[in-house]
This record gives C-alpha cells, structure tokens and sequence, in this order.
C-alpha cells in the first residue's frame, strides 16, 4: 500500500516548462536512488533521469541539458524540472525510488504516473 504522489503534469506548449514532483507516502529509510522514467504510447518505458543517494545523476541523451533532476532524501522526494519541452516529451512520466537494504536487497517503489502533453 505504499504510495509515490505525483505532481506537476499538464499542458504545455512547446518551448515550456514543468516541473513534476513525486512523493512517498510514508518515512522512507535507507534510499539507494531515485529516479523519472516515461513512456509514450506503444513505445517501452525509458529512463529519463536518475540520481542516487550521493548526489550522482545520470540522463537520457534526449533531455541532457533541458531537464533537471534533484532529490531531497529526508522528505523522501525526488524533482524533475523540465525546461524547453519538445513534443516528443509527451508521455506518462513515472517517479521511482529504490532502498538497499543491509543485505543488498533492492526494494522498487513506483508512482502511478502523470501524464505531460506538449503541443500547440
């Protein structure tokens, strides 16, 4: 029953911005990463954005340098702000945040996705 909330989809024109947020509903212990994936109708789900407990980030190749991932571990959220929006940014975009546990045991946690259309 844990639930990741989600916030920040819409309409936006191309060109714009938004900003989605994600949430987890209750305390969460020992994340690993945190991280945005999206996927567009009949194509895969892709990874958009990660970072992990440390700070590292890793991109997708088509959002490098228009989209920016942060995380804030103590409010267990992670941010993804999304600046000059193409078209082809338009899909579910789903937040996901991982725990390690002591004995290496990698627990997923997943929004239930919020819808970002870009179009004119």
């Amino acid at each position: 029953q844990v639930q990741l909330v989600e916030s920040g989809g819409g309409l936006v024109q191309p060109g714009g911005s938004l900003r989605l947020s994600c949430t987890a509903s209750g305390t969460f212990f020992s994340i690993y990463a945190m991280a945005w994936y999206r996927q567009a109708p009949g194509k895969q789900r892709e990874l958009v954005a990660a970072i992990t407990s440390v700070g590292d980030k890793n991109y997708a190749d088509s959002v490098k340098g228009r989209f920016t991932i942060s995380g804030d571990n103590a409010k267990s959220t992670v941010y993804l702000q999304m600046n000059s929006l193409k078209p082809e940014d338009t899909a579910v975009y789903y937040c996901n945040i991982n725990r390690k546990l002591s004995d290496n045991t990698v627990l997923h946690y997943w929004g239930q996705g919020t819808q970002v259309t870009v179009s004119s």
